[in-house]
């Protein structure tokens, strides 16, 4: 469920704004939507997982909270990432 660090290198390698930037907003949010995008497997083989479930909505708000500052501080940043991402549609 959780992701491998080659995936987390390489999320970190294209949205980061240097080598090793793990902590800016764009890593987090990537970071986050790749985790959640892997926990819809696991919610179609477990449905009655409760606490898988609290664990994803709880990295939803998180990204929610992270895309919201970032469409706050730097709107050209949060369209790219978005459209990048395929968030909103």
């Amino acid at each position: 469920m959780a992701l491998d660090n080659s995936v987390k290198e390489e999320i970190v390698k294209k949205y980061g704004k240097t080598t090793g930037d793990c902590g800016s907003s764009e890593v987090q949010i990537a970071l986050l939507t790749a985790n959640i995008n892997s926990l819809s497997d696991h919610f179609s083989k477990n449905s009655k997982d409760i606490h898988s479930k609290r664990g994803l909505l709880k990295m939803v708000m998180k990204r929610r909270s992270l895309i919201k500052y970032l469409k706050r501080k730097d709107i050209d940043s949060y369209e790219n990432l978005i459209k990048q991402l395929g968030l909103r549609k």
